[in-house]
């Protein structure tokens, strides 16, 4: 069985090195734990990294009490990555706790 990955549809975390113009990774990771979902991928370098013509996917989900993860695949049409609370540079915006 093949899964659609949902896209990233936005990233807003200019000190990210896949973010240029959206996010160039081939496909990120949400990690995390206590309330926080993490852009597992976020690499804070001035370099810029990623492929040029690509539509990031969310590749993995470790974060189980998501409503919108099952058996630790994103379900989510699409998911926004930005800055999130407590000092985090990258957060999935999307991540809604069940």
């Amino acid at each position: 069985m093949t899964a659609t990955m949902p896209e990233v549809s936005e990233c807003t975390v200019a000190g990210c090195s896949y973010n240029h113009d959206g996010c160039h990774a081939f496909a990120i990771t949400v990690s995390g734990a206590n309330g926080s979902a993490d852009c597992g991928t976020f690499i804070p370098l001035s370099t810029k990294g990623g492929l040029d013509r690509v539509v990031a996917q969310v590749g993995a989900c470790s974060r189980a009490d998501c409503v919108h993860n099952s058996a630790l695949e994103c379900t989510a049409t699409a998911v926004r990555i930005g800055a999130g609370a407590g000092g985090h540079d990258a957060n999935c915006l999307t991540f809604q706790q069940g």
